[in-house]
């Protein structure tokens, strides 16, 4: 897969934007506490600080109705202890944390008892993208960076549209994702994440040793990954949501004007207004121009061909 054209970087500095999976639904449920996972997260963010004193963390706070940032290396309030037993660090992220867990917590939603509702990706990945390009923005030498996720929630189908936007905006700015999947089972979106951008996606087999895990695996920076045997995903699941229902889905029909997917017929496509139009001008025979793919297959032709050569195959 061509990459975007690589920005002028500072080899040796690193800007690590992580997004913190804090859904209490899932770790009510989760046999790991997540006082435990917390704590060997600290310990992964304060080496990453550690390695190089001008490499930079950022970390967002993924919540299930809302996302904030908790911790910024660059603020002024960061680079002193607020108190004298306890680094900037943990000090201001936990004090941090414990707000913004408080403020979701007001937001949260009745849900289905069965259910449990999925984190808010989408919006931990937007406003990790916006904080980079702020980056990109600040002069010709800049870190390089890159995001991991640490989620553990299961997928929102219903977030599709928004993740795969901002899949593929990273994408385009050459900025890795990188995913620690803590969860009992893998992740379709950060998969596809890892697997577009050139991050590394992994599943820690057993999270008593996840600050191992995290220093092996997500601790190098991007020119060092070139000589080291990092992890490999065996396989990536490419299955798409429809647009209709806002479920996962095998098989469906794809608009051949804006490649929305649905996973039952349509006359007209209720996303792409062109189409409305045209059918209305086309005789009869000839109108509802959603035809039935493999959507997994389709959606590993978009990542790998052309766009010309991807209209020529649905039209």
């Amino acid at each position: 897969m061509t990459s975007a054209p690589s920005k002028l970087y500072a080899d040796d500095v690193s800007l690590l934007v992580v997004t913190l999976d804090t859904n209490p639904f899932f770790w009510t449920t989760f046999p790991f506490h997540f006082s435990e996972f917390l704590s060997q997260v600290l310990a992964f963010l304060n080496s990453i600080l550690l390695l190089g004193q001008l490499n930079q963390l950022v970390v967002i706070a993924t919540g299930c109705n809302s996302c904030g940032y908790i911790y910024d290396s660059t603020s002024n309030r960061n680079h002193a202890s607020t108190n004298g037993t306890m680094p900037a660090l943990y000090s201001n992220l936990l004090h941090n944390l414990e707000e913004f867990l408080a403020r979701d917590q007001k937001l949260t939603m009745p849900h289905a008892p069965v259910t449990v509702p999925s984190s808010l990706l989408s919006g931990s990945l937007s406003m990790a993208l916006c904080y980079i390009q702020r980056a990109f923005r600040s002069g010709p030498m800049h870190p390089q960076p890159r995001i991991l996720c640490l989620q553990g929630s299961t997928d929102g189908p219903e977030q599709y549209v928004a993740i795969m936007n901002a899949i593929f905006s990273a994408q385009r700015s050459s900025v890795p994702v990188d995913s620690c999947y803590i969860g009992s089972n893998n992740s379709a979106f950060l998969q596809q994440a890892s697997y577009i951008t050139g991050g590394i996606y992994y599943r820690p087999p057993q999270m008593d040793g996840l600050f191992q895990y995290l220093s092996t695996v997500f601790a190098t920076d991007l020119h060092s990954r070139a000589f080291l045997r990092l992890p490999k995903s065996l396989g990536v699941d490419f299955r798409a949501s429809c647009f209709c229902h806002k479920q996962t889905i095998d098989m469906g029909y794809v608009c051949s004007v804006c490649l929305s997917i649905f996973c039952e017929h349509h006359d007209k496509c209720s996303t792409s207004l062109y189409l409305a139009r045209l059918n209305q001008m086309l005789p009869q025979q000839t109108t509802g121009k959603e035809r039935l793919h493999n959507v997994s297959g389709l959606i590993t032709l978009i990542l790998s061909c052309p766009s010309r050569e991807l209209i020529c195959y649905v039209s």
